[in-house]
This record gives structure tokens, C-alpha cells and sequence, in this order.
């Protein structure tokens, strides 16, 4: 049950990310000029029939950030009443903290009339927030913990770097939306009709260097692939995610392409978003399963039965045994 729960958390970030990414694209980040409250009222009071035109999605927006706040809360009490692992744990106080500071960054973007540091940082913590759920959602699953087989550490680094590259390409495509920049160059796959963009400005540097981004985080991801295919092919556990991986990557740019042949259309733009937190979810589950050996040491000093592959290890006589209803911190 726990780790169904953190999966619909996962999932509940992922709409707010979408939800956040129309808000954006429509322009509506300052439809509702107050914060916490909306046109003086309580956000959980304000009549459905003034959610009219941007107030609907910067209000929708709060809404589901206040509901994703409080599934992070719950998720946060859960892994600190049931779960042995001590890092586990932790990881639920670090999601609560980063959700907490995720909503004082939306309400100060609000107050300070969209400043682009802000905003970015936003954008940037929201995809944090994310992962954190989504590896919750993966250590706490039967398959994390029955254990591993033996280490690769080549894949451990490729995959590592390509998560890095996502990352880094997702903070520079936030920073492209928020300083206006999604236009800057308004053909595709050319720049004004040119491999090299034949003017710059720091509009156009900035949209170039995401376009140059996509190709650097295309590369890492199929050397990851091929990795997998050509040594892990067995291990489904591995195979999966990484042909996810490719389709999500294909899906993603066939987006950013649309967005950008469709002059930013607000749903297009959206779904661009989003899928980019996929990408990055899915990449950082390929590479926990790849650290999974690295993990099954520690999880073993937490007194926890995760054994590797064709060995039975036992518990230090000195951790704590899991009991029946529960651990506590």
C-alpha cells in the first residue's frame, strides 16, 4: 500500500507540473494577484463561478499544489511510522521540506510580480519534487526490494550523466519560458533558416542552447540504451525504462518542435513540459536500478532483508528487526 501511494503522489506531482506549465503558457501567473488567499477569499472557498478566463488556472494550479502538499505531508508521516530504512525516511522529510519551499517560491513569484529568478527556480524545484516522489515510489516497491544483481559502474555513469543532462535541459528550457524566450527563434529544426542562429541576442543564445541541450541529452540517452541492450538485454528491470526512455525522447522533441511550429500553442507547450518530467523521472529510475547493488549494502545496515543476487545476507544483530506495526524514526 505504501508504495501505491507514493506512485499516486508521483503521479499527482507530474499533473501539477502540467497544471504549473499551463499557467505559464497562458500568461495567467498574476491572474490571481493575492496570495495565500484568492481575491481576499480562502483558496478552498472561492466561488467556482468567478474561475473565469487565467483565474482558472492559477487558482486550478493552487489547488491541486495545496492537494500535492498535503498527499507529501501524508507520504512523509507513512515512511516515518512504517518504513525501516532510515535514508528512506529521510527521503520523505526532504520531499515535505522541498514541497513546503516549492509553495513559498509560488506565493513569492505571485507577491513580486513574476521576477524570472524566482519563476525559474520554481519551475526548477517543482521537478525536484518530483524525483523525490518518484524514487519514494521506487525504493518502496516489492521489485527495489528483493534485491540485486551485480554492479555495472560503466552504466552507473552514463546513465548518471544523462539524468544530469535532463535536468540541466529542463532548468534551461524553464529559463527560456520565463524570459520570453520560446520564440526567440521561430523556425524548426533550422535557426532563421541556418544551422547556426546568423544574429544572437540573449533570447536567442538561450532558445539555441536548449535546441543544442536536446542533442547532448538525445546522445547520452541512446549511449545508455545501447549500454543496456548490448549487456543487460536480460534484466528486464533495466530494458524497460531505458526503451521508455527512447520513446519518451522521441515524444518530447516532436513536441518542443510543435510548440515552436505552432507559435507556443498553450496545451502543446504544456504536455512539452510534462513530458519532460517523465524524461527525467524515467532516467533517474534507470539509473537508481543501475546504483541498486550500491543501495543493498545500506538497506542491510538498516536491518532490512534486501538481499543481492544468490545471497541470503543477514541483519547486524545490533540494527533493529522490523516489527509487525511498524518502526519508528
Amino acid at each position: 500500500m505504501l508504495h501505491l501511494f507514493a506512485a499516486f503522489v508521483a503521479a499527482a506531482t507530474a499533473l501539477l507540473i502540467f497544471a504549473g506549465g499551463l499557467v505559464t503558457s497562458t500568461g495567467s501567473g498574476l491572474s490571481v494577484p493575492d496570495w495565500p488567499t484568492t481575491y481576499g477569499w480562502s483558496m478552498f472557498t472561492f466561488p467556482i463561478d468567478k474561475w473565469v478566463g487565467g483565474i482558472f488556472y492559477e487558482h486550478s494550479h493552487r489547488l491541486i499544489a495545496s492537494t500535492v502538499g498535503m498527499l507529501i505531508i501524508v507520504l512523509a508521516v507513512w515512511l516515518r511510522r512504517a518504513e525501516e530504512r532510515r535514508w528512506v525516511r529521510r527521503l520523505g522529510y526532504v520531499a515535505l521540506a522541498a514541497v513546503v519551499t516549492q509553495g513559498i517560491l509560488g506565493g513569492i513569484t505571485v507577491l513580486w510580480f513574476l521576477p524570472d529568478p524566482i519563476s525559474i527556480a520554481h519551475a526548477s524545484l517543482a521537478q525536484v519534487v518530483f524525483c523525490l516522489t518518484v524514487t519514494i515510489a521506487l525504493v518502496t516497491s516489492p521489485g527495489w526490494q528483493r534485491g540485486a544483481a551485480s554492479s555495472d559502474r560503466r552504466l552507473q555513469a552514463i546513465a548518471a550523466a544523462a539524468t544530469g543532462a535532463v535536468y540541466l535541459q529542463i532548468i534551461l528550457g524553464a529559463t527560456m519560458r520565463h524570459i520570453g524566450a520560446g520564440l526567440a527563434i521561430p523556425d524548426f529544426p533550422l535557426a532563421f533558416g541556418r544551422l547556426v542562429p546568423p544574429v544572437w541576442t540573449a533570447k536567442i543564445a538561450t532558445h539555441y542552447a536548449h535546441r543544442v541541450g536536446a542533442l547532448a541529452v538525445t546522445t547520452l540517452a541512446i549511449a545508455t540504451v545501447s549500454h543496456v541492450l548490448h549487456h543487460h538485454r536480460a534484466r528486464g528491470e533495466l530494458r524497460r525504462p531505458s526503451l521508455l526512455l527512447l520513446l519518451l525522447l522521441a515524444v518530447q522533441i516532436t513536441l518542443g518542435a510543435l510548440t515552436v511550429l505552432s507559435g507556443k500553442q498553450h496545451v502543446i507547450n504544456s504536455l512539452h513540459v510534462v513530458t519532460g518530467a517523465f524524461v527525467l523521472g524515467t532516467s533517474l529510475v534507470l539509473t537508481l536500478r543501475a546504483y541498486r547493488p550500491q543501495f543493498g549494502f545500506e538497506d542491510v545496515r538498516s536491518g532490512v532483508r534486501t538481499p543481492r543476487a544468490g545471497t541470503h545476507l543477514v541483519p547486524d544483530p545490533g540494527s533493529r528487526i522490523p516489527s509487525p506495526g511498524g518502526a519508528g524514526a
